[in-house]
């Protein structure tokens, strides 16, 4: 598949930074790198399984651009307590069916003292149990977050600042975290999403083979240029619905992300679970309640896993004196279609191999079945509503 121009452009900058930068010693730049080569596949031509923020995904042709990426990091230590961090990240975005170049992280990180940090730029967005290394694979178990619940929130990171407080008392280690900023989100359908601002607090307690958190973000936001949303609110209010029209704003929308998590490793068992609520004050953008939950057992570097998650919508899915009949039907259907989210259920298997100090081989069939619609999955053609499908991946995950 041809790749636009930027992306193979920073793929070749950033690798021949990676071979300089362990080529000469004492370069105060640290250079490390994550990626994922995988093949992805449906049993269905009648829609396409995607990740968050992916304008195409595959059918039952196999296809690389869902489940891979190549991310590159490099780190200048300026001092004992300032240093800069950026990020680069290559992978399908929501701009066309094409890999794209995106950059990441970019902060500077101040060591106030020995409990405090301070970071300022673009940074990391902590609204899941896995925010910091969503994209990197061989950090996770499974081969990807599951939808269910990281299509929630659709940022991943934030242009602002946060401040880190860490403390370590006997086996146990508490982060707390704050992080305040802005992001834009170009979604799949050729539109953005801004949240301005938006803050995000989580407080991790590690403790021997757990770590458990616990997660609160709230925003205000904004959905723009999305052409559809656009007309349909025109209308509304030009046939004079104000009060539907007062549950459908597209700007200056507050809204929050609660959400709690757990993982563990104990005895070669495996495990990892989260549970989130969105609530916002848009129909468009619905209430949901979501979570999956993950266990495997370590066989020396081997780890079978299952995991099962599901999507709910908490919001009203329908307005009730919407007319059915007559010259408005239409428009009531509409309005109808547009507040109802993805529904959906997830139950996937899945095997991890370690066959190198660096590298890791997945394996991983999904089971999803959609309910009322046509869950997460995109470009769907008539009928497919209520179907199921199989999705099989297969990759591999490596660091360096």
């Amino acid at each position: 598949m041809k790749q636009p121009s930027l992306a193979v452009i920073t793929l070749a900058i950033l690798s021949t930074l990676t071979l300089n930068s362990h080529a000469q010693d004492g370069m105060p730049i640290t250079v490390s790198g994550f990626g994922t080569g995988a093949l992805t596949m449906t049993n269905s031509d009648q829609a396409e399984f995607n990740r968050t923020n992916q304008a195409a995904g595959v059918g039952k042709d196999a296809r690389p651009g869902v489940d891979s990426n190549l991310g590159l990091q490099a780190t200048a230590k300026y001092s004992d307590n300032v240093s800069f961090t950026i990020q680069g990240l290559v992978r399908k975005n929501g701009n066309n069916d094409q890999f794209g170049a995106e950059l990441a992280w970019a902060f500077a990180k101040i060591k106030l003292n020995d409990e405090f940090s301070l970071r300022l730029g673009r940074i990391g967005l902590p609204v899941y149990m896995i925010s910091d290394v969503r994209n990197v694979g061989y950090a996770n178990i499974m081969l990807r977050p599951p939808n269910e619940v990281y299509r929630q929130v659709t940022a991943d990171n934030t242009d602002g600042a946060d401040i880190i407080y860490q403390h370590s008392f006997g086996d146990s280690t508490l982060t707390a975290q704050a992080a305040v900023g802005r992001s834009k989100v170009r979604a799949p359908g050729n539109y953005y999403i801004e949240f301005k601002p938006v803050v995000s607090t989580q407080v991790v307690l590690e403790n021997g083979a757990f770590t458990y958190r616990l997660g609160h973000s709230r925003a205000t936001f904004g959905l723009y240029e999305n052409a559809s949303l656009n007309g349909l609110v025109t209308t509304v209010r030009n046939v004079g619905l104000t009060s539907i029209l007062a549950e459908l704003p597209l700007t200056d929308i507050k809204g929050t992300f609660n959400s709690a998590g757990i993982s563990m490793d104990y005895n070669n068992i495996v495990g990892q679970a989260e549970y989130a609520k969105r609530k916002t004050d848009t129909r468009l953008v619905q209430d949901t309640s979501s979570w999956y939950v993950m266990a495997g057992y370590r066989y020396g570097k081997f780890v079978p896993y299952v995991m099962h998650g599901d999507v709910k919508q908490d919001s009203r899915r329908s307005f009730s004196t919407l007319p059915t009949t007559g010259p408005l039907a239409p428009l009531g259907a509409a309005i109808n279609g547009a507040i109802k989210g993805g529904l959906q259920s997830t139950t996937a298997i899945g095997l991890r191999w370690d066959f190198y100090k660096s590298a890791a081989f997945k394996i991983q069939m999904d089971r999803i079945k959609t309910r009322e619609g046509n869950g997460y999955f995109i470009n769907a053609k008539p009928g497919f509503a209520g179907s199921s499908v199989n999705v099989y991946a297969a990759g591999i995950d490596f660091v360096f």
